[in-house]
């Protein structure tokens, strides 16, 4: 179902997603906004992670599918309720592409902190810096943080700040596709489940990943974001 008019075209996707990923850019390649709806558990693996990374026993006795996203970073847990996954369409003749792909998202997470600051207490911030890495980051893509994505308020000083938004790219001479990851709400457990870990490892990271993000702090659907983020990206 495409919505909406303006400059961005706006197009709600309920196809899976194995198939939602394997899309490549449009042809020719315009502003775009897909907004993705899981209808099953699902692992998304980043472009270079490995296929060993996921327990393929747990995940297949669980109900969840594994795909792989055109774009890096670590693996994301989705399922209905839990995230608003919305990819970002850019073609490179537009005023919002960046040669610099360091700052190349940065606009993309303003546009996210002017969405979803009715639903959060305390201000959001856009990540200008370098990549932030830890010990599981380069197993799951909330343990890090990347440029542009959004942080929420630290609840106690002297602590990185949750991430509420992740966001990814992958860029061809032709466009950029940002992929990104609103959670509503996060718990760790139902991705640690089904990966490729040792029962020690497993419990080791529980504890290390149980406050490296937050979700929303209201009860708000998938579609109230989108419609927040859409009219600010038309704005």
């Amino acid at each position: 179902m495409t919505v909406g008019r303006g400059p961005w075209a706006v197009e709600e996707v309920t196809s899976p997603v194995a198939e939602f990923h394997a899309r490549a850019l449009p042809d020719p390649v315009v502003r775009t906004v897909w907004w993705q709806r899981p209808a099953r558990p699902t692992v998304v693996l980043g472009s270079t992670q490995s296929d060993a990374v996921v327990d393929r026993g747990r995940a297949e006795a669980g109900g969840v599918d594994v795909v792989r996203r055109r774009s890096g970073g670590g693996a994301v847990w989705l399922t209905p309720g839990a995230v608003t996954w919305v990819d970002v369409v850019v073609p490179a003749a537009d005023p919002l592409w960046l040669d610099d792909v360091g700052r190349a998202a940065h606009w993309l997470g303003e546009v996210w902190v002017a969405a979803l600051a009715p639903w959060v207490s305390g201000p959001l911030t856009v990540h200008r810096g370098p990549m932030v890495r830890t010990a599981w980051s380069d197993l799951v893509c909330f343990a890090g943080l990347g440029a542009g994505e959004v942080t929420a308020p630290a609840p106690i000083a002297d602590v990185r700040p949750p991430k509420l938004v992740g966001i990814s790219q992958r860029r061809t001479r032709d466009g950029a596709r940002f992929q990104c990851a609103v959670l509503h709400r996060w718990d760790p457990e139902p991705l640690l489940a089904v990966l490729a870990l040792d029962p020690e490892a497993r419990a080791h990271a529980s504890g290390e990943l149980a406050d490296v993000a937050t979700g929303l702090t209201a009860t708000v659907s998938g579609r109230e974001v989108v419609d927040a983020f859409v009219g600010r990206l038309r704005a």
